[in-house]
């Protein structure tokens, strides 16, 4: 599971690969131009970033300019109509990873991103761990030294989710968006709930302030990269 940034200003396409992405069960943020597109780089965050070439107000060549100046180092995979060489050469040139020629196979497009994620240094580790606690995102198994701890799918998507993204705040409803994806009803207290059965599972005490998930008052959560003695 990938956090992925889909700038396409095609609103039908963008759609469509919005859903075939979380289909394959990444997170995926859509904006549909240039300027929105280089807020959410600068938010950070993404393990991805899709472009189309041709976008309003900065063009997806001049935002992976402005992205790699700025020592970005998401991968990059540029979406264009445009099939001539010297084009694809522009495109790889401006710092894209990949290039794709509309119309494409999903996927392909699938299998592209795979091969991006892989790549050192932006590969997404299977295990993840946070002092004596390793989640495995392939066997989906939460172990606390060495015994393993038993989560409901949604609890271990959100711990996965925040173990992917350390010491990043975000707000309950970020978390809804990002983890509660295919449940239209989801609000922040289903994120509420989650988190206070995660941390009576996760936490050796009851007390919040040295929780493994800390609460930032008035902005959100975030995974503590060490927990507080």
């Amino acid at each position: 599971m990938a956090k992925i940034l889909l700038v396409e200003d095609d609103t039908v396409l963008a759609a469509t690969i919005e859903s075939w992405l979380v289909s394959e069960h990444h997170m995926v943020d859509v904006v549909y131009d240039g300027e929105s597109g280089w807020d959410h780089l600068c938010l950070g965050g993404f393990d991805l970033a899709i472009l189309d070439w041709n976008l309003p107000q900065v063009s997806g060549v001049d935002l992976c300019k402005r992205y790699r100046k700025q020592k970005g180092i998401a991968p990059i995979i540029m979406l264009t109509g445009r099939s001539a060489i010297a084009e694809k050469e522009e495109g790889l040139d401006s710092g894209a990873d990949d290039y794709l020629t509309k119309p494409f196979n999903m996927k392909e497009l699938t299998a592209r991103i795979r091969a991006l994620l892989r790549r050192p240094p932006m590969v997404l580790s299977n295990i993840m761990q946070v002092d004596d606690i390793i989640v495995d995102s392939a066997k989906h198994r939460v172990t606390k030294r060495g015994t393993e701890i038993h989560l409901s799918p949604r609890d271990f998507a959100l711990i996965e989710f925040l173990m992917r993204h350390q010491d990043e705040v975000f707000s309950a409803t970020a978390l809804v968006q990002r983890v509660w994806q295919t449940d239209n009803y989801a609000t922040g207290d289903a994120v509420r709930t989650a988190i206070k059965r995660i941390r009576q599972q996760l936490d050796d005490s009851a007390d919040e302030g040295s929780s493994i998930i800390e609460n930032i008052p008035r902005v959100g959560y975030r995974l503590r990269k060490t927990r507080q003695q």
